[in-house]
């Protein structure tokens, strides 16, 4: 089924993976070079270039790509590498926004988290909230369950249904919940992102490439402008090498998420919307919580707080700070904010302390405000988080603005009906979701047959591995059939392979030991920097990864994070 589809990429000159040569296996066939798609992105006239490779740009491109349009995408970073690798790694139907009554977005969004639940199974997982309703707490516990059970029916009874609980209940749920503090409490269902948000943003981008789409990491946009006869001409630089070349292509989509502001300037887009941004701050420490729920209380300053269980630990937050500026960095006000808030209403042996903080999440949530729209700090945290699909028809530029993973499905479908106006001739093909149980039957079959050949293949996380990679787990299973050695496990502590290492580089793009370990995979978020810094197996990793460039690549991540780390 790869084989295929790389194929039908090549003969549609639009996506320069490597396709199997005679007499090879489809286990060589899923090659990304980097540099190969930056040159083909000189290739032609496309039919749309994606600016952004964040949640938007790759629904976006899934979309498109699927549809027929010849797609091209970049990203000045890493795809993923700003606001999308900062959310609370949340699929919710935003049962704040009931508070707000804003009804008619808790009704959308929970639909699409339905939507979600369903075709990825194994990566979006249902995950029980337990709230803790305080003696102060502002919303009388009788308006929390009915609000709960309004929830769940605006959700079409998707999830479980909401349970409440006595103090004594509570307590035996969440045990280490102070009791002097509860009146009681609830729970409710909703979705996480078992493996992170960056990673579902990649498998996007992963989909759109497998339908033919050009994609590009460290390719920023110097200039763009809409020429005579049609088309946008946008010189790009690359990042990494440092040249200059050009694009060409009949509409423009803007995902630049909170710079999309500064990318509509570039392009003399003046759009209705704009962003104002609000900064997030999450803390992640060794799990104290049960790895199945998340504990959901009330911060001092009245909204919720979560502490939630992610990859082994616990993910505490989030801060919601105005900000006019989109890059943002962890202040010792915001941990200091984060820590007393979960420190009030945990009974722990010690107070977690800065000590405790193994890594942060900072970033911008773009929130959509219209020029016409004011703005003062009373209606500040009321804002919606509703996005914003914005059209340029006489020179088919497309901006999104705003968005959340949770209805990252709307967005693209919005993006694909704009500029299927742009008289592109696109269709209705599905783009979304995990492989179905032909595939699934395929992969478990090549998984056996490699645990058969390889005895080490047995101990390899073959679930984790599905999640993530989907059908190339049968790739990454014939690797280890043709090769057994590639079974052995590199980095112990989440036992990554030498195939799954030959994986990530063979068709990932990593050109950072930063986009591995904090996007590909999640060893960053889980790891202080000095314990990264030495771990199992993790040069072993680089030398897979990156060949001769192994210890620049190492150096250059990790000297100065040890550097500020052993000052702390």
């Amino acid at each position: 089924m790869i084989r295929a589809l790389h194929l039908k990429g090549l003969q549609q000159g639009s996506s320069p993976w490597t396709a199997p040569k005679d007499g090879e296996s489809d286990s060589d066939a899923p090659v990304f070079s980097r540099l190969d798609h930056i040159e083909a992105l000189t290739a032609g006239v496309y039919d749309t270039l994606v600016i952004g490779a964040g949640i938007n740009g790759a629904t976006s491109a899934a979309a498109l790509s699927h549809a027929g349009a010849r797609t091209a995408v970049v990203d000045c970073g890493d795809f993923g590498g700003c606001t999308s690798q900062n959310s609370s790694n949340l699929i919710w139907g935003g049962i704040k926004y009931l508070e707000n009554l804003e009804f008619g977005l808790v009704r959308r969004l929970s639909l699409q988290r339905n939507e979600l639940m369903r075709t990825y199974p194994s990566a979006i997982q249902e995950v029980r909230f337990f709230v803790a309703v305080q003696k102060s707490s502002r919303i009388p516990p009788a308006a929390m369950w009915l609000g709960s059970w309004l929830y769940w029916f605006f959700g079409n009874c998707h999830t479980n249904p909401p349970r409440i609980f006595s103090r004594k209940q509570l307590n035996k749920e969440i045990s280490l919940l102070r009791s002097d503090r509860l009146r009681g409490g609830l729970c409710y269902s909703d979705a996480r992102l078992v493996d992170g948000d960056a990673r579902f943003v990649f498998n996007l981008l992963r989909k759109a490439v497998v339908a033919g789409a050009v994609v590009a990491n460290y390719v920023r946009v110097a200039d763009l402008h809409f020429s005579s006869d049609g088309v946008w001409d946008v010189t790009l630089e690359d990042a990494i090498g440092g040249s200059r070349f050009h694009a060409r292509a009949r509409t423009l989509v803007n995902a630049g998420g909170p710079f999309a502001d500064q990318l509509n300037e570039l392009a003399d887009f003046d759009s209705d919307a704009h962003h104002v941004y609000s900064k997030g701050v999450h803390l992640i420490v060794d799990k104290i919580l049960p790895a199945d729920r998340v504990l959901a209380i009330f911060a001092e300053d009245g909204r919720m707080f979560f502490a939630i269980p992610f990859c082994g630990k616990t993910c505490i937050g989030t801060t919601d700070t105005q900000t006019t500026n989109p890059i943002v960095e962890v202040t010792d006000s915001d941990r200091q904010f984060i820590l007393e808030n979960i420190n009030r209403h945990l009974d722990l042996e010690v107070p977690l302390t800065k000590a405790d903080i193994l890594a942060e999440r900072c970033g911008v949530r773009p929130l959509v405000v219209s020029e016409r729209d004011s703005l003062n700090a009373a209606d500040w945290h009321k804002l919606s988080r509703k996005h914003k699909v914005e059209f340029d028809r006489s020179r088919n530029l497309v901006c999104v603005f705003g968005g959340k993973f949770t209805d990252c499905l709307e967005v693209g479908r919005e993006v694909r009906e704009k500029i299927g106006t742009c008289g592109l001739s696109l269709t209705q093909a599905s783009w979304y979701g995990e492989p179905g149980a032909s595939a699934r039957s395929d992969t478990r079959a090549r998984v056996q047959q490699a645990k058969e050949t390889s005895e080490q293949a047995g101990q390899l996380p073959w679930g984790r591995l599905w999640r993530i990679y989907g059908e190339l787990t049968g790739w990454i299973a014939d690797r280890i059939c043709a090769d057994p050695i590639l079974a052995e496990i590199v980095i112990p502590v989440e036992k990554i392979s030498r195939a799954e290492l030959e994986c990530i580089r063979d068709t990932e793009s990593v050109v950072k030991f930063e986009d591995f370990l904090r996007r590909r995979t999640s060893l960053a978020q889980t790891h202080s920097d000095r314990q990264l810094a030495t771990l199992a197996g993790i040069k072993q990793a680089g030398q897979i990864l990156f060949g001769d460039e192994a210890e620049y690549r190492y150096n250059e991540y990790f000297s100065p994070r040890v550097a500020v780390d052993s000052k702390n």
